[in-house]
C-alpha cells in the first residue's frame, strides 16, 4: 500500500501547522514544499517548522519544478483568502494533474462571488482529472456545512442563524492584530477604509452555500459593515493591552434574504475577553434546532483537521471543482489515511 504523496504550498502561520500535523500521519508523505518567503526558500522543511529534525524537504519558489521532480497525490494549499491571488497558484498545480485541497476562504464557495473563476477552475480541473476543494473551519464547517447537516433532521426549515463568538485573547497574536484589537476607535475605521482590517472572509460564501443546499433562491445577501467591539473594561492578551474605550477586536454580520425576509443570519464575533465562546446554530422550522458549543471550536485547530481530514475525500471525489457539499459528512481520519482511499 502506497503512501499519500503531499506537497505543501504555503508554510505560513496555518500551513506550517498543517505541515506539523502531516507529518505526524501514517500513510502521509511529505515530498514537496513550496513557498515564496525569502527566509523560507533553500532551507529544510524540518528547520522552517522549527525541528532540529531534517526531512530532506528544500522548500522551493518554483512549483513547476517541484511538481515536475516529485510524483505527488495532494497539494495542500494555504496561502491567501481571496481567489482572484490564489488562481494562478491553483491553475499551475492543476496543469501537473495533482488534487488539491486549499485553505482559500473564497474558494469554498466560490460561485457566488467568482463565477468566471469558478468555471474556469471547474473545467480545467476536469481536463487534468483533478479534484479541487477550498475548505476550512470557517469557511467550511461551523457556519455552513454542520447548519446543512443538522438541517437533515428538519421536515421544514424556516429560518437559521448562527453565531460564532470567539475570545480572540486565546488565539495568535496575528489573529489578535488582523482583528483590530488594541487600536482606537479612530485607527480601527481607518484601517477598514486602508483595508488593513478586511472583516471576516468567507460569510457571503457560507449563506450562498445553506441557501443552495436547501434549494433556497436568495433575494440578495448583505455583508453588514464591520464594526469595532469596544471594550468595556480593561482587557488584555499575552501581547496587546486592550483599555476601556478602545476596540477589543470586531463583530460583522451577514444576511440572506429571501422574499424579503431575513432568512439567513450569520454573526461572526472576535474580540479579546470574550467571557462566553461559543457556536451556535438556531434553526426555526419543523422540528425546531437549538444546537450550541462551548467553548467555540479552535479555529487553527479546527481548521488543521479539516483540511488534513479531507484529503481522502477529496482524493475519492470525482474530477471538478467541489465544495463541501457535496462530499461525503467530514469525519476525523485518525489511523493509516491510507485506509481512507479506494482503488
Amino acid at each position: 500500500m502506497n503512501n499519500i504523496r503531499v506537497v505543501l504550498y504555503g508554510i505560513g502561520a496555518v500551513g506550517s501547522r498543517i505541515a506539523k500535523f502531516l507529518l505526524e500521519k501514517k500513510g502521509i508523505e511529505v515530498v514537496g514544499a513550496i513557498d515564496v518567503a525569502k527566509d523560507k526558500v533553500g532551507r529544510d522543511l524540518g528547520e522552517v517548522l522549527g525541528s532540529e529534525k531534517q526531512l530532506g524537504v528544500v522548500v522551493s519558489d518554483d512549483t513547476d519544478a517541484v511538481l515536475s521532480k516529485v510524483k505527488a497525490d495532494m497539494v495542500v494549499h494555504a496561502t491567501s483568502s481571496f481567489l482572484k491571488d490564489v488562481y494562478p497558484q491553483l491553475e499551475k498545480v492543476i496543469t501537473h494533474g495533482v488534487d488539491v485541497v486549499s485553505t482559500c476562504e473564497e474558494l469554498s464557495y466560490p460561485y457566488v462571488t467568482s463565477p468566471e473563476l469558478a468555471k474556469k477552475l471547474d473545467q480545467l480541473a476536469k481536463k487534468h482529472n483533478v479534484t479541487v476543494l477550498g475548505t476550512g473551519i470557517n469557511p467550511g464547517f461551523l457556519m455552513d456545512t454542520l447548519v446543512i447537516t443538522l438541517t437533515g433532521v428538519c421536515q421544514k426549515v424556516n429560518k437559521i442563524k448562527v453565531t460564532r463568538l470567539m475570545n480572540a485573547g486565546t488565539r495568535r497574536v496575528p489573529f489578535q492584530k488582523k482583528i483590530g484589537a488594541g487600536l482606537t476607535v479612530d485607527e480601527f475605521k481607518e484601517k477598514i477604509e486602508n483595508k488593513m482590517i478586511t472583516g471576516h472572509v468567507g460569510l457571503k460564501q457560507s449563506i450562498a452555500m445553506i441557501a443552495d443546499a436547501l434549494g433556497w433562491k436568495l433575494d440578495k445577501i448583505q455583508i453588514d459593515p464591520v464594526e469595532p467591539v469596544i471594550a468595556k473594561k480593561y482587557v488584555e492578551s499575552e501581547a496587546i493591552k486592550v483599555k476601556p474605550g478602545q476596540a477589543a477586536g470586531l463583530r460583522q454580520i451577514a444576511r440572506g434574504i429571501k422574499e424579503g425576509k431575513e432568512t439567513i443570519t450569520l454573526d461572526f464575533q472576535a474580540y479579546i475577553g470574550a467571557e462566553e465562546e461559543h457556536d451556535s446554530i438556531t434553526i426555526e422550522g419543523e422540528p425546531n434546532i437549538n444546537q450550541k458549543i462551548s467553548p467555540c471550536v479552535h479555529g487553527d485547530l479546527g481548521t488543521v483537521a479539516i483540511i488534513v481530514n479531507s484529503i481522502p475525500k477529496v482524493i475519492n471525489a470525482p474530477a471538478g471543482l467541489v465544495t463541501m457539499k457535496e462530499l461525503p459528512i467530514p469525519s476525523s481520519a485518525l489511523e493509516d489515511m491510507r485506509k481512507y482511499i479506494k482503488k
